[in-house]
């Protein structure tokens, strides 16, 4: 056989010999000489925003390729998701999702311009996060019952607070009201840091959020922390309540966060990314910063898992939104 040909079917036998094992060339080069974007749907120092930079520092490391963070915020993520929905398929992008924008967006939008299951590839659930119950340390209340006493007192002057509207603190607030029959104004804001400068100052009277995004606040005495909404006291507040000890039934809410692709980016990548992000969630840094200090319940899941996840929490909160009338245009 002549040169010419040996080589045209060494190429064919290799061509078909990767169509076999499903490999599309571009992932059999992934990550190549190309930067890879991580973009975060909130504003810089919010939890979204912390995960996001921890998993880019350390993907870059695994992959030897850099991985920068964009900030997209705005409409509880929504905008970050809908350019993400429509970026290339090719490993290159990459999207922290959260609660709001793969379950909660889905019910409280009507026009969402993205669609959280068709338009994505599930990656990795990354964590779970503790939400709380934050006033200003100035209010006058020491306990949820005393703060529920001042909302039916004042309804009409009283506020709360979330960093966006469709964001679980937002979803939050409104089942609270709708708990305990008080209807209050929701005050949205640009992401968590100005909610809770706002609720720390007395603006607005309370707010749901992470612990992780509050705890700056919670250490130098500008908030002050009522109750955390998990089925059980966390290891970072043992002395503070649950939210059903605090007289609340039924109340409990975690966020979570998430790595995502756009639809169609080839399994193989999507396969290693998870692989990767599992093994970056035991590093120890890690695990020190994320987990211990910062009280996040950290995963690392397979696709599917992540999959199976939404399909459940979606219908979950789409059930809150139409109980509480929550809904944004």
């Amino acid at each position: 056989m002549n040169p010419i040909r040996r080589r045209h079917l060494a190429l064919t036998l290799a061509a078909a010999a990767l169509a076999a094992c499903g490999l599309p060339a571009q992932a059999a080069d992934w990550p190549g000489d190309k930067p890879i974007s991580y973009v975060v749907p909130f504003t810089v120092g919010g939890s979204t925003d912390v995960v996001g930079r921890m998993l880019a520092q350390k993907l870059g490391e695994r992959l030897h390729q850099s991985v920068v963070v964009e900030n997209k915020p705005g409409a509880a993520g929504a905008i970050g998701a809908a350019y993400v929905a429509k970026a290339p398929a090719d490993g290159y992008t990459l999207f922290g999702g959260t609660i709001s924008t793969h379950a909660i967006n889905a019910s409280l939008y009507k026009n969402l311009r993205y669609d959280p299951v068709k338009d994505f590839e599930p990656v990795s659930l990354v964590a779970t996060l503790p939400n709380v119950l934050l006033v200003d340390p100035n209010l006058g209340v020491d306990s949820v019952a005393d703060l529920i006493a001042l909302l039916k007192r004042e309804p009409s002057k009283r506020t709360f607070a979330s960093s966006g509207p469709g964001t679980s603190t937002h979803l939050a607030g409104e089942l609270f009201a709708d708990t305990i029959g008080v209807p209050l104004t929701h005050v949205p804001y640009k992401g968590t840091p100005p909610a809770m400068v706002d609720v720390s100052s007395g603006a607005v009277t309370f707010m749901f959020d992470q612990m992780t995004a509050a705890l700056p606040l919670l250490q130098n005495g500008k908030l002050k922390l009522l109750a955390v909404t998990t089925p059980q006291r966390i290891a970072l507040a043992p002395d503070t309540p649950t939210m059903e000890e605090a007289g609340v039934q039924g109340f409990q809410m975690a966020s979570w966060q998430a790595v995502y692709a756009p639809r169609g980016t080839p399994k193989p990548i999507v396969d290693r990314l998870s692989q990767e992000i599992a093994a970056i969630l035991k590093e120890p840094d890690v695990q020190e910063k994320l987990g211990k200090t910062m009280g996040m319940q950290l995963v690392g899941s397979s696709p599917e898992a992540l999959r199976d996840l939404m399909a459940s929490e979606i219908p979950r909160w789409a059930e809150v939104v139409q109980k509480s009338g929550a809904q944004v245009d």
